[in-house]
């Protein structure tokens, strides 16, 4: 049974779901190992919701990074998991705008040895570019197809997708919404 401590002498202390009052008499702090009702309050989660939490814009420069790093990092950031407020079935993420994606990386001999396939849904219609390739002719397309991979497959995981922006080059069109650059 612990001692009646006066108020101001009480913390709050963290118990599962639930906020205890402890005593902080030696340096340790006391409680509960069942919390009563009467000296705990539940506390409530915070859940976002769609259109509640403002996007912010950020830009990746891909010269010279991993493909995978840039990508996951851009995923994160779509996602909103790296907020406070993250919330699993709301769209609580950034806009990402990377730039320079003709001059992203891979490590190993996969510049080599990796391909990318399409398939235009007749017959013999399988078409495969190899990483080299498509990063001559369409560099978006590699960070896109890294991000899409991440992100989840539903409605939700479509909507996070139109906030990533792919540049091949230098310049981009979003200028005015004053994106922060993001190291990766």
């Amino acid at each position: 049974m612990p001692v009646q401590v006066p108020r101001e002498r009480r913390h709050a202390i963290f118990f599962g779901a639930f906020i205890c009052f402890a005593l902080d008499a030696t340096g340790g702090i006391l409680y509960h190992a069942r919390p009563r009702q009467n000296r705990c309050f539940h506390v409530k989660t915070f859940v976002a919701k769609n259109g509640e939490v403002r996007g912010q814009w950020y830009l990746i420069d891909a010269a010279d990074k991993v493909l995978g790093k840039v990508a996951s990092e851009a995923a994160r950031r779509l996602r909103g998991k790296h907020r406070v407020e993250y919330t699993p079935n709301a769209d609580v993420g950034d806009y990402v705008v990377v730039i320079n994606a003709n001059k992203v990386r891979v490590t190993g001999s996969k510049a080599r040895d990796k391909y990318y396939f399409r398939y235009s849904g007749y017959q013999g219609g399988l078409k495969r570019v190899s990483f080299t390739d498509q990063q001559t002719q369409r560099p978006e397309r590699l960070i896109e197809h890294a991000v899409r991979g991440m992100l989840p497959r539903t409605p939700l995981g479509r909507t996070m997708f139109r906030k990533l922006k792919v540049y091949g080059g230098e310049s981009h069109k979003h200028i005015a919404q004053g994106p922060k650059l993001l190291e990766v």
